[in-house]
């Protein structure tokens, strides 16, 4: 195998409302969203340029549900996605007038590039930066 993508999965209270706003705040477009009964989101796959998130609703009793956490359950977050943009500055300011949680603050790293880190609506890690590790 020459390419073994890595998508980040994420659930989410209100899936929905998580779709709506990483679109709106981080640039994403979605690629696939299945819904079901019950504001049911069974899965939803978001797409960045060539990188993806997949996401879908908490759903606790699920076998799958009952391996997740959420970042309030678990006492706090235990990762964090990072996302390469071109322009962190203007990330930034959306997101913090979308009403993002502000983790750390926008600055330059010294291994270059500048970032910041920021809790989404419910309470997920993202780091957002300029610096790319593939150039």
């Amino acid at each position: 195998m020459t390419e073994s993508p890595l998508i980040p999965c994420l659930r989410y209270r209100d899936a929905s409302k998580a779709i709506d706003w990483l679109c709106s705040n981080f640039g994403f477009e979605p690629q696939l969203v299945v819904p079901s009964k019950g504001n049911v989101i069974q899965h939803a796959q978001l797409r960045l340029g060539n990188s993806m998130v997949m996401l879908g609703s908490v759903q606790p009793d699920s076998e799958y549900g009952k391996l997740m956490k959420q970042p309030a359950e678990a006492g706090g977050c235990t990762q964090s996605i990072y996302l390469v943009v071109r322009d962190p500055d203007a990330v930034y300011k959306k997101v913090k007038a979308a009403g993002a949680k502000i983790a750390m603050e926008i600055k330059d790293e010294d291994y270059g590039g500048r970032g910041f880190a920021c809790h989404d609506l419910e309470g997920h890690l993202w780091s957002i930066g300029s610096y790319d590790p593939w150039n």
